[in-house]
């Protein structure tokens, strides 16, 4: 019998049982010595798993874990294999201190070798290998010497030394178990060294044991790492369905809720990087710039309760279909009214016996001029309703008393005598500027509202608990005069001003707008200078975004040939 001790002087040693009782018995001070190994031990497990825990980066973790082993064991080299879905073991890491080799890893080299199968072509167990048995079975495996053992095929070991020069020896083998008994990899340790020769030596059960609670703490450690990873993976792309789904809801914005995200983090880039001026000083840490780009994601997340008919209102006249067919049908009611009071006007003069027939065809003719001049009026006013209703940045005066006169004019409908326009229709005819009426215009931008009512009932962790209001400040402004919580700059975070230039620069540049063309890039960054002046954008960040040239990155990927009008 022996028991396993911990290091002394950066020595391992065992005991067997006669040496311990020695110990204990006449040694002065020897229950004390052997109480401070064992507490050593179990204090560097301990830290052991505690930097395990703390890793955040699986490369690093999985080197971690492969050099505390060899570590422990004082083993030459050793493969972390992980297990992967379709049942194979990949190599992950593999270090061999005498032959100088690191590859996978943090060395960033790749493994060139092919993933070792656990099952063959037929389904049946590939247990001749020894990692695929370790892999299936959940045993651990000691061999002392690959070259006299039994059982397992070491030929691929054996033709490796032939060609190195290496002596393959002694193999320890320990399946990486999670908290639920699943195998997740196998890590495989070769060639132990006595500490003071460094001769290859066997795995003692000693040894074995601490490798294997490694193993238990290590794959713990992985699968946590794992389960956070697919996590984020999980409710990233729960928000980005979000965000597609909002742009899959109306074919004119389709495109704004990834876009946005774009500019926006290039932006963050650019003031993360700044080496001088006012963001010098200015750095965001992994979770911060995650945090930003999460809730870039889902700044237009409120449009979820927007109706269709007011985001797709591509015209004025616009609801749940474009009324104005139903116009143009008043139109055609109204020059056939002229026909028939042509016609009408015709034969009664044809039948009036006071006219001759010279005087009949002077009367006809006048009144066929008088026709084609309000059946041309009518085209032209139909024409102009349709130019008006496609909206545009500006109606004047002048247009909308000319919507006013023709709203004079009656017709018909199935007896009855009414104006040619409701008041709803008159109303949106005369909208000055875009296809929004004041209500609707409400409408769509209470979306930003309901965008900071859902983003706060999320339990979000500590690193994302600013989503909220980055999301949620990109339309406010510098000077007060934004929504929906009338901010000021010192009021505002650095995050929601990025959010909102992004904003601005993705709207006027969009080319899939109903109600107006993509603004060539000379002209969206005019109107952004505009912006800057009038303090409704932060002029430092403006003028990053100018310096780095972020507009044309982002132009270059996104805009048309036409739209690219500038450096």
């Amino acid at each position: 019998m022996s028991l396993m001790k911990s290091k002394n002087n950066g020595q391992e040693f065992d005991l067997s049982h006669d040496e311990l009782m020695s110990l204990l018995g006449k040694a002065p001070g020897g229950i004390k010595t052997y109480i401070s190994h064992l507490e050593k031990q179990v204090k560097n497990l301990s830290d052991i798993g505690l930097s395990l825990s703390k890793e955040k980066d699986m490369n690093v973790l999985l080197e971690k874990i492969l050099l505390e082993a060899k570590r422990i064991t004082n083993a030459d080299g050793g493969t972390l294999y992980m297990k992967t879905e379709d049942n194979h073991l990949r190599f992950a890491i593999m270090i061999t201190d005498s032959l100088n080799i690191h590859l996978g890893g943090t060395s960033e080299k790749e493994i060139p070798f092919y993933p070792i199968k656990l099952y063959d072509k037929d389904g049946n167990p590939n247990n001749s290998m020894n990692v695929a048995y370790v892999g299936l079975t959940g045993d651990t495996l000691n061999i002392p010497d690959a070259y006299e053992v039994e059982g397992f095929d070491f030929s691929g070991t054996k033709a490796f030394d032939k060609k190195t020069g290496f002596r393959s020896k002694s193999f320890l083998t320990v399946p990486l178990k999670n908290h639920e008994d699943e195998i997740i990899g196998v890590l495989q340790l070769l060639n132990a060294q006595d500490k003071k020769t460094n001769k290859v030596i066997p795995f003692s059960s000693k040894v074995q044991d601490i490798v294997e609670a490694l193993s238990s703490q290590a794959a713990v450690a992985i699968t946590n790492k794992n389960l956070i990873k697919d996590l984020e993976i999980l409710f990233e792309s729960f928000i980005k369905l979000i965000a597609s789904a909002i742009d899959a809801k109306s074919p004119y914005t389709g495109g704004h809720c990834s876009r946005v995200p774009e500019i926006t983090m290039m932006l963050a880039d650019a003031v993360d990087n700044s080496k001088e001026g006012t963001f010098k000083d200015v750095h965001f840490t992994e979770n911060e710039m995650y945090e930003l780009r999460i809730a870039a994601w889902l700044h237009d997340c409120g449009k979820v309760t927007t109706p269709e008919y007011v985001v797709d209102k591509a015209t004025k006249l616009e609801t749940i279909y474009d009324r104005i067919h139903t116009v143009e049908t008043r139109f055609q009611v109204l020059q056939r009214d002229e026909e028939i009071k042509f016609l009408k006007k015709c034969l009664k003069i044809e039948t009036d016996s006071s006219f001759s027939e010279k005087e009949k065809k002077e009367a006809v003719k006048k009144l066929g001029k008088k026709r084609k001049v309000r059946l041309a009026q009518l085209d032209d006013d139909l024409e102009f309703i349709r130019t008006t209703n496609i909206g545009g940045e500006f109606m004047s005066d002048d247009k909308k008393e000319r919507v006013y006169k023709i709203a004079k004019y009656q017709w018909e409908d199935n007896g009855e005598r009414k104006n040619f326009f409701s008041d709803d229709e008159l109303k949106n005819l005369c909208i000055a500027k875009g296809t929004l009426t004041p209500e609707e215009r409400k409408i769509i931008n209470d979306h930003i509202v309901y965008t900071i009512v859902m983003l706060n009932q999320l339990p979000y962790p500590k690193h994302l608990r600013n989503v909220p209001e980055f999301a949620g400040g990109h339309h406010e402004k510098l000077d007060g005069t934004g929504y929906p919580k009338g901010l000021n700059k010192d009021e505002m975070s650095i995050q929601a001003k990025m959010m909102a230039i992004a904003d601005i620069f993705e709207a006027l540049t969009a080319k899939d707008r109903p109600y107006k063309k993509g603004k060539a890039l000379s002209m969206a960054m005019r109107i952004m200078g505009f912006m800057r002046d009038d303090a409704h954008v932060d002029a430092e960040l403006f003028e990053l975004f100018v310096q780095e040239k972020i507009y044309l990155k982002y132009a270059e990927k996104y805009l048309s040939e036409e739209q690219l009008d500038m450096d």
